[in-house]
């Protein structure tokens, strides 16, 4: 399992009978998560004067319950990157910190080019994560997503971590659309990062769903591939859809065509009580050289 151990603004302080205990900055949450399914002792006196907690309901959906007022946006820092923080629905806070150790790993990669221009097209971008990592690194980027709240949140993460003046394009848009005309107009990156949620619809009720549509995808952003292409880190929250099932996609796909190594793992965050590391999701990369 990969993860990162350099976060100081966010801490996963304990998890047990289905939640999380998390420290954002200043702020204690508590949020659910299906793979807690242990119930160790609740020792933390922090899990009963939490700052605020979500609490799913029976009928889909769920509702934060505020025990001391936070504030509608706070920051968190990792390294030199900034986020805005906020609660909001479906138990999200507008981050997955665990994505910090792929973030580490594509700063890493376009680093090692010696200041070649890099050019990355991420995918299902959300806020912005991958996108401000490979802007600090001086990347070429374009952020695509289809909800226009997200895309502005970015961008605001992008001015928090002083890349806002960066060579990016902020693309509001259905994924598979603008991976079609982007192969029409004879478009190619370095890098391409995908990020696909389970379900979901694009500006025009465009349906996503992931186990169905995958596969056809990723033979579509193949032929974005630069004839210089580096990477394509593909990340997935799906439970049927495994690190070993991505890497067999990556593998099918990609390497025939590019040549190159294909690997795929969990990533995880460490758990301060325990000094276990909690499973939150899988990555798999294509590399077009073995990268140590």
């Amino acid at each position: 399992m990969r993860f990162t151990d350099k976060w100081q603004d966010y801490r996963l302080l304990d998890c047990s009978g289905g939640e999380k205990l998390e420290s954002w900055g200043k702020y204690v949450l508590v949020r659910p998560d299906p793979q807690v399914i242990w119930k160790s002792p609740r020792d933390d006196v922090r899990w009963r004067r939490c700052d605020a907690r979500y609490f799913r309901s029976d009928k889909g959906g769920g509702n934060w319950q505020v025990y001391r007022k936070l504030p509608p946006v706070w920051q968190v820092s990792y390294g030199d990157l900034t986020f805005n923080i906020k609660t909001m629905g479906f138990k999200h806070t507008g981050l997955f910190p665990e994505q910090a150790v792929n973030w580490d790993f594509l700063r890493s990669v376009i680093r090692a080019q010696g200041g070649r221009k890099v050019s990355v097209l991420n995918l299902f971008a959300y806020t912005g994560g991958a996108t401000v990592a490979c802007l600090k690194e001086g990347a070429s980027v374009v952020h695509v997503d289809a909800s226009k709240g997200m895309v502005q949140w970015a961008k605001e993460n992008a001015k928090a971590s002083g890349v806002d003046g960066g060579d990016v394009r902020w693309i509001v848009d259905d994924c598979m659309k603008f991976v079609e005309r982007e192969i029409r107009r004879g478009h190619f990156y370095d890098i391409i990062i995908l990020d696909p949620p389970s379900y979901g619809r694009g500006p025009k009720g465009e349906v996503w769903r992931l186990e169905d549509s995958i596969y056809d995808f990723m033979q579509l952003c193949c032929q974005l591939l630069s004839k210089q292409s580096l990477m394509v880190l593909l990340n997935s929250y799906t439970t049927g859809l495994s690190a070993s099932v991505m890497q067999y996609i990556l593998a099918d796909l990609v390497q025939p065509k590019f040549g190159g190594v294909v690997t795929a793992d969990e990533i995880g965050l460490p758990v301060e009580r325990s000094g276990g590391i909690l499973p939150c999701g899988a990555t798999a990369v294509w590399m077009r050289e073995q990268w140590t």
